[in-house]
């Protein structure tokens, strides 16, 4: 893994010397092994407390240097809030919070995995430290100078102290592998374009193999042969010839439906003959963020041995405007058999997903299919980048989509599909254009897709907002956020998996 970073757990009484974190609610009170641990510096802190109007706010922190009384170096308290509001999610955000604050240091670290209300559960001390390993990870390989003050990425090893060891470890096991999914995820998306291109993309995504992933890569040939003319009329414009990715991975029983995740992978996007303007253009090496969550997600299904059977499929293009490109005007055939006309080359997305998802639904018959892509800046109009738009034809998936959403911080807005919103596709000339006028664009595009899955439940996540250049938050520092991995696993696992 990209990350240099290893977490660990310890009993409350190993000995601490290094840097110590520990937790308070907003009444700045300790747990009863906090205070132990502390000794006399419990005083310090509660009057630094009261220098530095600190108020135990969630996430807020104190940061106390060479504290009388204790063989840390540091003492860094975290602010827990209102013990009674404390969901899931928060425990990621205390992790994040503790890792931002101790910076790029070499010393050991221990944070004590404690309450007022007594020792954290094994799931909420295995979810700090994952908050911890999401906060910490940086992209920085190809700088070869760091400025004074940059942040640079925190590595070595950490200890969480914990009432049950084994239980935390226990607890850890799984969700250290989506920790490892998150990153990967993350990692693909902030790649630059001329290093990941769609044959660089298909090569890593084969490396599933190690973890017994089936993985098949189709060639221009194989996809011609298939006749997958919309995202093959995408991929022509490019030097970099497009690829599509099936990846299987079979954890239930033989025979058993699979669950599928489909994602769209244009590693790079001019617009084509309909070019973007040069303002930010370098942001779309990132509009492969759907296919980096599958890769991610069928890391962390692989690896943590989900028992399920699961496909990942990801379309992989690049949107290039040479000679060669499509024009608009032009008139494709996809796999499905419809035929669609080129309106805007920069609606392109779309049509990648659309030969993708027929030859999912058709070959594998799978329970339900989720796509993810960066589609449309209409849903960002919609949601700005605090959740990204759902679309469905199922009511009990949306749901359940919804659900994981909440539980894992990674949120989903239900928007509408309805055949008012074809009217804006219908062509003259095809079977439907590729795009419809300003007004509800994510809605229309999503309205497109929905030809291509026939009857499979299927619902459409447009993460354009929230994949990439999102907000930072307690467990993101990076340009790519990875988003969709947790939400899916978590998906996977209350609704889909075989019960062990």
């Amino acid at each position: 893994m990209p990350d240099a970073l290893t977490v660990g757990f310890v009993p409350f009484s190993t000995a601490r010397r290094g840097i110590l974190v520990v937790f308070c609610d907003d009444a700045l009170k300790f747990g009863p092994a906090t205070r132990k641990i502390l000794g006399r510096a419990a005083g310090l802190a509660d009057r630094a407390a009261a220098t530095n109007q600190f108020k135990g706010k969630s996430c807020s922190t104190l940061d106390i240097l060479a504290p009388q009384g204790l063989q840390a170096s540091r003492l860094i308290v975290v602010g827990a809030g209102k013990l009674s509001a404390l969901k899931e999610e928060d425990f990621l955000k205390l992790g994040g919070t503790a890792a931002g604050k101790l910076g790029a240091t070499k010393e050991a670290v221990t944070i004590i995995a404690e309450l007022p209300s007594g020792p954290m559960e094994p799931d909420q001390a295995a979810a700090l430290a994952a908050g911890v390993r999401l906060r910490a990870y940086r992209f920085d390989r190809y700088k070869t100078k760091k400025k004074d003050g940059e942040d640079t990425a925190l590595r070595g090893a950490i200890s969480v102290a914990v009432s049950d060891v084994g239980a935390a470890r226990k607890a850890f096991a799984a969700r250290a592998h989506v920790v490892d999914g998150v990153i990967i995820a993350r990692e693909l998306v902030n790649e630059p374009p001329n290093v990941l291109y769609p044959e660089e993309f298909a090569r890593r995504a084969s490396r599933l193999r190690k973890l017994g992933v089936e993985v098949e890569i189709l060639d221009v040939k194989a996809m011609n042969k298939l006749g997958m003319g919309a995202l093959l009329g995408v991929a022509q414009g490019s030097a970099r010839p497009g690829r599509t990715v099936i990846m299987r991975w079979n954890g239930s029983k033989r025979g058993d439906q699979p669950v599928a995740f489909v994602g769209k992978g244009v590693c790079f996007d001019t617009g084509g003959i309909s070019i973007k303007s040069a303002g930010s253009m370098e942001d779309m090496k990132g509009d492969m963020g759907g296919a980096a969550c599958v890769v991610g997600l069928m890391h962390a299904l692989a690896a943590r041995k989900a028992k399920v059977n699961a496909v990942g499929a990801i379309g992989l293009v690049e949107n290039m405007p040479d000679g060669n490109a499509q024009r608009p005007g032009d008139i494709v055939t996809s796999m499905s058999g419809q035929t669609i006309e080129i309106i805007n080359t920069d609606a392109e997305g779309r049509l990648v997903l659309a030969d993708v998802l027929w030859y999912v639904a058709k070959k594998f018959k799978p329970k339900f299919m989720v796509d993810l892509a960066t589609l449309t800046g209409a849903i960002m109009v919609a949601l700005g980048t605090e959740y990204a738009g759902l679309f469905s034809n199922n009511d009990e998936l949306a749901g359940r989509l919804t659900e994981a959403g909440l539980a894992t911080g990674e949120r989903v807005w239900r928007m509408p599909l309805g055949p008012e919103y074809d009217k804006q596709i219908d062509s003259q000339f095809a079977d439907m254009k590729n795009t419809g006028v300003r007004h509800g664009g994510s809605i229309t595009a999503a309205q497109f897709l929905q030809r291509f899955v026939d009857e499979t439940p299927w619902a459409h996540l447009d993460i354009a907002g929230t994949a990439m250049g999102a907000p930072k938050t307690e467990i993101n520092q990076s340009w790519s956020s990875g988003y969709g991995v947790r939400l899916l696993d978590r998906l996977v696992a209350e609704h889909y998996e075989a019960k062990r």
